[in-house]
């Protein structure tokens, strides 16, 4: 058993968040989480809306509304949905929290007091026509060192290369488009050159693992060639104080989103600590070097979380060129694995609200099965490449896999249970055919959680409805409608105890990616229906006094094991409903004509 952290990325508070976003981080991280804890391990699973930066400051504007009233409302939105998607967080929270600010501000003191924040004059990119900075996302030109003409003004995905937004040929904002104005400012960089040593490493030694996916480590270690200091302060009157006099006053100069942001990760830990009756209980997961740590992110962040944040925790700890100590925090734990994946993109076209190429997840989960998407996001995102949704794929994998496969056994399992037995029947003799669909539905714990486990999850599901469809062939092998005679009941009961069986076991291994539905399907056999525990919004007090917010939080210490449970003979089976929803071929008309306004 291992304390597994499962860090997932803080979605942005600019709006409610697409089903591009959530398939990135959202339901990865939530498979890996629901399984590592079937399999026996001690889960922490946090995250939270991320609200600074200047891309709240321009939606807040755009809305007629103050910066907190859009995080409050958007905040509020974005964790509605992730609960509806069954997210199963132990806590979901927010950067607005006295908590996080004191966090952030403390990580900030400890690598300011080692050495690794470097003062230095810059040049601030600001509008001409509202006298606002602009953040580097926010300005786009030609890359100097490679000519990609789209590099932002922090780094260019074209070469990876860490950029400066004075640095671009050509540079413009994307807001209005207007050439940039460019003013000397004071700011502190984090020193990166100083860490590039244990950076590289420490990234060395996770590359030896063979664990982490090759196009993510190529690219961290890519970036290191170019690595120089970073501004980790920003002039902004929307953000996190710096912790030092003559800074602390000044309202236009806060530290920058991505610092903070980061930091989010230990400050929630810290928050669930506090919540959980034990402050220092988060220690168990980021003192302790056994413990394990897992990131999930869409491609964009992962210069944020293999450099930014590593280097952050390095510095704190005193481990770069300059040496140093840490503070009341402690050495803390660098990512296990940065869990990366690709873009999804829809209909053959990027995701952009702006263009209105866009299905928000409330959208979708008003329509469809949460557990409709969540298979897709499974068998076909973009897991280790990018992927693209369309609604006549989303149909097609719902209708021909999801109902017509694992639907198609489980409700034609239960019918026939409760219309010849009224309950789960025992088994008599089994022949080898059945030990052999047994052992097939038994032997996906172990091939399915393996590849869990290892971040493969398309595979995962492939493997296990591999084995759904090995067990319908079992059902229309034995024929069990065929054992009518009185001398055939015993058989009859042996076959659909057999079936039952299977079906009990590949519920508990799809669990993971169809947590509704596995509910549902445990009810169906007799079960008490909570295989799959599901998270819960909470009204929360803020712990240092400030206003209150909604939080993501849930009880799963009840998850059953990830093995066989068998199945109990007597319980009672009724006439089952469909699990899933068969959807007509006309959605993919709808849709389209709805995404288009025709």
């Amino acid at each position: 058993m291992s304390r597994v952290l499962s860090a997932v990325a803080w979605p942005y508070a600019n709006g409610p968040r697409h089903i591009g976003h959530v398939a990135g981080f959202g339901v990865p991280s939530d498979v890996f989480s629901r399984y590592m804890r079937m399999a026996g391990h001690d889960v922490l699973m946090v995250s939270g809306t991320d609200e600074h930066g200047t891309p709240i400051l321009i939606a807040a504007d755009e809305a007629g509304v103050s910066p907190q009233e859009l995080a409050d409302r958007n905040h509020r939105i974005i964790a509605e949905d992730l609960a509806a998607l069954g997210v199963s967080y132990d806590l979901y929270t927010r950067t607005t929290t006295r908590n996080h600010h004191a966090v952030v501000q403390e990580l900030f003191l400890g690598v300011y007091e080692n050495g690794y924040f470097v003062e230095k004059t810059t040049y601030g990119a600001i509008s001409p026509s509202t006298g606002r900075t602009l953040p580097d996302r926010y300005i786009e030109g030609t890359c100097p060192i490679c000519g990609y003409d789209g590099a932002r003004g922090d780094q260019c995905d074209n070469c990876g290369n860490q950029l400066d937004p004075a640095d671009l040929k050509n540079p413009v904002s994307r807001i209005n488009g207007e050439t940039p104005e460019f003013v000397e400012t004071q700011h502190f960089f984090l020193d990166l050159p100083a860490l590039a040593d244990a950076l590289g490493e420490w990234l060395d030694e996770r590359e030896a693992t063979g664990l982490w996916r090759p196009n993510v480590i190529r690219f961290s270690q890519n970036i290191l060639k170019e690595i120089r200091p970073r501004a980790m302060t920003r002039d902004i009157d929307w953000g996190i104080a710096v912790p030092l006099d003559g800074w602390r006053e000044n309202p236009t100069k806060k530290l920058y989103v991505w610092f903070d942001a980061v930091i989010g990760y230990l400050s929630a830990s810290i928050e669930w600590a506090r919540r959980s009756g034990d402050p220092e209980a988060w220690r168990q997961w980021w003192n302790d070097p056994e413990a394990l740590s897992y990131y999930f992110m869409g491609k964009d962040n992962i210069t944020f979380h293999s450099q930014i944040w590593p280097a952050e925790l390095l510095a704190y700890a005193g481990k770069g060129e300059k040496g140093g100590s840490p503070r009341e925090y402690g050495v803390l734990n660098l990512p296990t694995e940065v869990v990366s994946s690709e873009f999804l993109t829809m209909e053959g076209r990027k995701f952009s609200s702006s263009k209105k190429v866009v299905i928000y997840v409330r959208d979708l989960l008003s329509r469809y099965q949460p557990d409709a998407f969540r298979y897709f996001v499974a068998a076909a995102g973009p897991e280790n490449q990018d992927a693209d949704f369309t609604w006549a794929e989303f149909v097609r994998r719902t209708n021909d896999e999801l109902v017509a496969g694992w639907g198609n056994l489980v409700n034609r399992t239960a019918t026939m249970i409760a219309k010849n037995f009224g309950e789960i029947p025992p088994a008599g003799d089994l022949t080898p055919e059945d030990e052999a669909v047994l052992a097939v539905a038994e032997g996906a714990f172990a091939t399915v959680g393996e590849l869990i486990g290892r971040h493969r999850q398309k595979q995962a599901i492939g493997e296990a409805m591999r084995a759904v469809g090995e067990v319908n062939k079992y059902v229309s092998d034995t024929e069990p409608w065929k054992l009518k005679g009185e001398d055939q009941r015993e058989r009859l009961g042996t076959v659909l105890h057999v079936v039952a069986q299977c079906v009990a076991d590949l519920n508990l291994v799809l669990a993971p990616f169809l947590p509704f539905s596995a509910n549902l399907v445990d009810a169906a056999l007799g079960g008490a229906g909570d295989v799959a525990p599901m998270p819960r919004i909470e009204e929360a007090e803020d712990l240092d006094g400030g206003a209150g917010y909604p939080i993501i939080t849930g009880d799963y210490a009840a998850v059953p094991r990830w093995e066989r449970r068998p199945i109990v003979v007597g319980a009672p089976v009724a006439k089952p409903t469909p699990i899933f929803t068969k959807l007509d071929p006309s959605v993919v008309e709808e849709e389209l004509a709805r995404l288009t306004g025709e």
